[in-house]
């Protein structure tokens, strides 16, 4: 179980002595002996909320700035900073003469970048441990105590929200009446922390000023309210499905966006007004497999016309070509025919073939199970791609194009 830190934990670890107990402590990787040097700097009262920053911290490099606060459930839940940053980046060109209000602050990384790039940011959580973390982790922040469903701030604010995807067991949800705060509830919530017991809630949706981070695998038929799904992928692991009312997006731009983020600049965006024209066709010299935020929000097709790409199959996400894009992973074709268990084991053996990933679309078949009974040996690697085209099951014999 993670250490449950308390408003004194906090106040302990920001003080004279926790900074300097927190520079002394560098954990081993040996619990027993992590926890001996923890209660010999702070004694054993202190050594639980010591040890766990150390280690947080430790986990947090590379990813966040150094020296923040965290709890477990803060660092496993925060937005990754080149997400947040591009979020960022969005509002600053809609809503830079508007108060922004980051409704579920956490620790503060929402809060932090968007305040890098606009002027009037309100960060705002209702845990009283991890609005006093975001307290040290921004301190230039204006931050209160309030919650998400009665924002302490007036009508006409941009709302950024990023409700809990997991219950306090840990079982992750799906559905938004299941979130924390319920994403429908933030949806018609009051945009003003004062009660008003005469005034109905007012739909944010119909004022255009509210921006979800939600899971990906999100039905968006239950979230109407939205104007714009956008499916944000990090170096090619979808981070987010971000939900954008309808007064911060074009009213005739697209409803659907798939926004790629790479680390080396190389990044994209392909969205539903795009051209959509791409063949079915037979498989060309590389198979190429679209990022999942490309997937995700439904735009194979128009990525596919954008790099002159055809689908295999109408249901299928891989695509075929003469020439891979860049960028993104792709295999170049062996050799394929129809797939039969039988068959496949011939041609692996024939290969020579011992290690083998086996990626599968379409079909009812488990690579685990598949995979001892081709009994594989020999010094060779190869990519296997298994998908149903047509009305038959096919079998892709691949290498890294």
């Amino acid at each position: 179980m993670p250490y449950a830190f308390t408003p004194d934990d906090v106040g302990f670890l920001t003080s004279g002595a926790g900074r300097e107990a927190l520079g002394s402590l560098v954990p081993s990787g040996d619990p027993l002996r992590d926890v001996g040097a923890a209660r010999r700097l702070v004694g054993e009262e202190r050594a639980g909320a010591l040890l766990e920053t150390a280690l947080l911290r430790a986990r947090a490099v590379g990813r966040f700035p150094d020296g923040w606060l965290w709890t477990a459930d803060a660092l496993e839940q925060a937005t990754a900073l080149p997400v947040a940053e591009h979020r960022a980046r969005r509002l600053a060109a809609v809503a830079a003469d508007r108060v922004v209000a980051d409704v579920t602050c956490s620790v503060g990384v929402e809060t932090a970048v968007l305040s890098s790039v606009l002027d009037r940011v309100v960060g705002a959580d209702l845990d009283p441990v991890r609005l006093a973390m975001a307290r040290c982790n921004v301190p230039d922040a204006r931050l209160v105590r309030a919650d998400a469903l009665a924002p302490a701030v007036r009508p006409g604010a941009v709302l950024v929200a990023d409700p809990a995807r997991r219950t306090a067991a840990g079982r992750r949800v799906r559905r938004p009446e299941e979130m924390t705060p319920p994403l429908d509830a933030l949806a018609t919530s009051q945009r003003c922390g004062t009660a008003d017991a005469q005034r109905q809630p007012r739909r944010i949706a119909d004022t255009g000023d509210l921006v979800v981070s939600t899971a990906p695998g999100l039905d968006f038929a239950l979230t109407p309210w939205a104007r714009e799904v956008e499916l944000v992928s990090l170096d090619g692991r979808v981070r987010e499905a971000a939900l954008w009312s309808a007064g911060l997006v074009d009213r005739d731009g697209p409803a659907r966006r798939a926004t790629v983020l790479r680390t080396d600049g190389a990044g994209y965006e392909v969205t539903d007004a795009d051209d959509d024209t791409c063949p079915v066709r037979e498989v060309g010299t590389v198979l190429v497999d679209p990022d999942g935020a490309v997937v995700r929000a439904g735009l194979v097709r128009q990525y596919a016309a954008r790099h002159g790409l055809g689908q295999l199959d109408p249901q299928l996400a891989y695509l075929t070509g003469d020439a891979p894009p860049p960028g993104i992973r792709s295999f170049r074709v062996v050799e394929h025919g129809p797939y039969t268990e039988k068959a496949l084991r011939q041609t692996l053996r024939r290969r020579e073939a011992g290690r083998v990933e086996i990626l599968v679309r379409g079909l009812d078949v488990d690579p685990n199970r598949l995979r001892p009974r081709l009994k594989l040996s020999g010094p060779q690697a190869a990519t296997v791609v298994l998908a149903r085209v047509g009305r038959g099951a096919r079998a892709y014999l691949c290498e890294p194009a």
